[in-house]
């Protein structure tokens, strides 16, 4: 009985608390038409502390979301235009020598920063990618001899463009793997391309209003970490992810030789964030089936290796993350 009152103060605390959600959402949607699942899945990553990789297509309003929701927070910004001649220092910060104070001083680099926006990630190479990787891993950066933390909230939200491969550094999958959402974008529906294209050629294009701080983003933060999560879900959770790794176990034989790995314990804890997120989001105090399976998609789907013999027969991992949620049971 208690545990349902505890619940219940719960639902009501978390309620009040999430009502900026909804601002956020009003505040992209001024710039942003369409695409609820981008402007969720950013703010999943920014609630969470999880790192966001957006692919899609060029022109489908990746950069602009991400900017968008960076003017609606009072937070440093800034963006990292990824090139083949970028280096690393370009990205950390490097050692300059001062004549004057004859003497090194640290030029602190883009990434020092709360949101950073790394354009095009897969056009860097693997020294620059490894380097703002460590950085999101680690949420410090070495400079020289110097260790600088990084500022709260610090939020990487990477953009790769899928069609063009030449000239391109493909981000390798361990690596990926520090990603906590990976959001692929389609193109928008017919009524919402005719409003696009009516914004775009208004006199004047719609700006966000900045409505939070970062100060809010942690309390947020906080606030999210309390949403209940039942031991009945955390199964639920871990099944989904064993089920990547021993498919056989949950009568899945045919997908026993479609995968050349499966999630880690880092997918079971950021399907288990991201779920508690999407509640919090849904303006809910605990979290049920269906958040796991909105957000399943974006967590796994960059944490499932392929074999040779799923591309020969155009398996994707979408569709090898639908035949699981199929066969796991739904508490």
């Amino acid at each position: 009985m208690s545990e349902t009152v505890d619940i219940k103060e719960l639902n009501e605390r978390i309620q009040k608390e999430s009502a900026f959600v909804d601002l956020i959402t009003i505040e992209m949607n001024k710039v942003i038409i369409g695409q609820k699942q981008l402007i969720e899945s950013l703010l999943i990553g920014l609630l969470s502390d999880g790192h966001v990789l957006l692919e899609g297509l060029p022109g489908l309003a990746k950069t602009l979301a991400i900017n968008t929701l960076a003017k609606t927070i009072d937070a440093g910004f800034s963006r990292i235009q990824f090139t083949p001649d970028l280096l690393p220092a370009d990205v950390i910060g490097t050692m300059i020598y001062s004549m004057k104070k004859e003497e090194f001083t640290v030029k602190r680099g883009p990434i020092f920063n709360n949101f950073v926006l790394a354009d095009e990630i897969n056009r860097a190479p693997a020294k620059v990618q490894s380097a703002l990787l460590e950085a999101m891993q680690e949420k410090q950066v070495t400079i020289g001899s110097q260790t600088f933390k990084l500022e709260k909230p610090f939020l990487v939200l990477a953009t790769q463009n899928p069609i063009e491969q030449e000239g391109t550094y493909p981000l390798p999958e361990a690596q990926v793997d520090r990603f906590m959402l990976k959001v692929v974008i389609n193109y928008p529906k017919k009524e919402e391309e005719i409003l696009i294209v009516r914004e775009n050629l208004a006199k004047n294009f719609p700006e966000p209003n900045r409505i939070l701080t970062t100060e809010d983003i942690l309390k947020a933060r906080d606030v999210v970490k309390d949403v209940y999560m039942d031991e009945k879900i955390e199964k639920y959770i871990v099944d989904i992810v064993f089920a990547t790794r021993y498919p056989e176990d949950y009568g899945l034989v045919n997908l026993k030789d479609m995968i050349s790995f499966g999630g880690s314990p880092r997918a079971s804890i950021n399907l288990s964030k991201a779920a508690k997120a999407y509640a919090f989001i849904k303006r809910r105090g605990y979290v049920i089936p269906e958040d796991v399976r909105a957000v399943c998609h974006d967590v796994l789907r960059h944490r499932i290796g392929l074999t040779y013999q799923a591309e020969a027969e155009n398996i994707t991992s979408v569709d090898i993350i639908n035949d699981i949620l199929n066969a796991v049971e739904v508490p």
